[in-house]
């Protein structure tokens, strides 16, 4: 009897609101904890604890038709069981590309930071949305820290930054940012009224610099290649002769750009000359350093960026060379007088209200074009308190020196061809298999080259034995570009690499 009155008395407490029950909470907490534990333990097994495995496949290679049903990717009406679910994050693990292996040399990010990945987890846990001290106070604190840091190594006495989802957006960042302090006006007035404006980067620059000239409504029309020398660097000559001629048109020459660490060759501009030409000219200077950057942390390879300190932005990824994991990109800005803010703010009255319990000026959302924002600067503070400035130091200095070792064993070996001598970590190299040694260096030889490189990288992905990327590039037919980033990358895969190429080729 005592318990049929209790039952009475819940249903009389149950509240219906257009016949959805409100009582209690809608999720199985206990279930979903144990989930969580169970996919932790899969996560642990088959990534963490595999990732300096070099006996693992870099790759479980499949043809997108055959992956479309391995991994049966409708969603349906019902949801189904926690058992099928863990099956599936096996499956979405074993056949995703290890960035994490000591053989994937495909990008310009490679390896796993263990306290970058637990950062990581603590933040996707935690779900922040880096805008407001209320609802981001740690997240806040450390970003101001990491920026502060970051510009000491640029050389600035003071600054301001931004982390941004990717080099990409901080280079746009960039450019507005350049185009607000030449003309403030555009802001409220927009595009109208403005003369032809003109900006200049290299031919190596990042292919994002006409994306961003396009979407800002400056045209790719208006974005002036820079000739390279050689090695890919901006000549500062050319530089000025193309200032000079866009002032002769009637137009208004407002950026430069220049790169530290170019993405195909590695190459770092000479950035004390063209600050020079900035200076004379009233240009701002922007320097992408999204790749090159790191070097910076080196007190040996720093001097691949002398002159950095003269420029009015810089764009730098931490989760490149450093491992911060993606994403982790900084634009930093030499102006401290709030310049980003007011490019950027629009004063939202509901999220940043004047009148809070707080000193406001920790409410830096305003800063961006994002209103939630990821807190991609605490992978970077947590990796860097863990390991200190000097093993960071070390990492850079270790990538390079295998970049090294690996440039005079491709010296040594017959059928291997250097581009050109790196002065980074990018080594670009072609492989000549026996049956094209003896051929003269003309077209023929030169269309059977192209060729070689797609065939052997179809069969390195569908072997799973390492990934490495090639392209041509200015007129060279396809080439290899080896990046060595990761910690866990020794000299044996270096060998490696040479050995399996040989291997893969031998019947080309």
């Amino acid at each position: 009897v005592g318990v049929g009155k209790q039952d009475m008395l819940q249903k009389k407490s149950v509240v219906l609101v257009d016949g959805v029950i409100l009582n209690g909470p809608i999720m199985d907490p206990k279930a979903g904890e144990k989930f969580v534990e169970e996919a932790c333990k899969v996560i642990m097994e088959e990534i963490v604890q595999k990732a300096d495995d070099v006996t693992e496949k870099v790759c479980e290679w499949q043809a997108p038709e055959k992956l479309k049903q391995i991994l049966d990717l409708e969603m349906r009406d019902t949801g189904e069981c926690h058992q099928k679910i863990l099956q599936l994050c096996r499956d979405v693990i074993k056949y995703s590309v290890k960035t994490n292996h000591p053989r994937f040399f495909n990008q310009l990010y490679a390896g796993i930071d263990y306290y970058s990945l637990v950062a990581r987890f603590i933040t996707e846990a935690l779900n922040p949305s880096v805008y407001t001290y209320e609802v981001s106070p740690v997240f806040l604190l450390v970003e101001e820290a990491v920026i502060k840091k970051m510009i000491e190594f640029i050389g600035w006495e003071e600054g301001d930054g931004i982390f941004n989802p990717g080099g990409s957006v901080s280079n746009m960042y960039a450019m507005n940012l350049a185009r607000y302090k030449f003309c403030p006006e555009i802001k409220e007035k927009g595009l109208s009224g403005l003369p032809r404006l003109v900006l200049f980067a290299s031919e190596e620059c990042h292919y994002s610099m006409k994306k961003a000239a396009s979407f800002l409504g400056i045209g790719t029309e208006n974005v002036y290649f820079i000739k390279t020398d050689e090695r890919g660097k901006m000549i500062p000559e050319e530089l000025e002769k193309q200032v000079q001629r866009a002032r002769k048109e009637g137009s208004a020459p407002f950026l430069v750009c220049a790169t530290a660490g170019t993405t195909v060759l590695g190459a770092f501009d000479p950035l004390d000359k063209i600050a020079d030409i900035c200076e004379n000219h009233g240009l701002w200077l922007h320097v992408d350093a999204s790749w090159g950057g790191s070097a910076l942390i080196s007190r040996k390879h720093c001097r691949l960026l002398h002159g950095i300190h003269r420029a009015d932005s810089v764009a730098w990824n931490p989760h490149k060379m450093l491992l911060a994991g993606i994403q982790c990109c900084a634009l930093l800005v030499k102006d401290n007088s709030g310049l980003l803010k007011k490019c950027y703010s629009a004063e939202a009255a509901y999220l940043f209200q004047q009148d809070k319990f707080y000193d406001v000026s920790y409410d830096t959302g305003d800063k961006s074009i994002q209103c939630s924002r990821r807190p991609d600067a605490f992978k970077f503070w947590l990796m860097w308190k863990a390991l200190g400035t000097m093993d960071l130091e070390k990492r850079v200095n270790r990538a390079l020196a295998l970049a090294r070792y690996l440039v005079e064993e491709i010296k040594k070996r017959e059928g291997f061809r250097l581009l050109l001598e790196p002065e980074y970590a990018n080594v670009c190299f072609w492989y000549i298999p026996p049956s094209l040694r003896k051929m003269e260096d003309g077209p023929e030889f030169w269309q059977k080259l192209h060729q070689v490189a797609p065939i052997i990288k179809e069969r390195m992905m569908k072997k799973g034995s390492m990934m490495l990327g090639y392209q041509p590039h200015r007129g060279k037919v396809n080439f290899f570009r080896q990046v060595v980033i990761s910690p866990q990358v020794s000299r044996e895969d270096m060998d490696f690499l040479l050995d399996e190429i040989e291997l893969l080729a031998k019947d080309l």
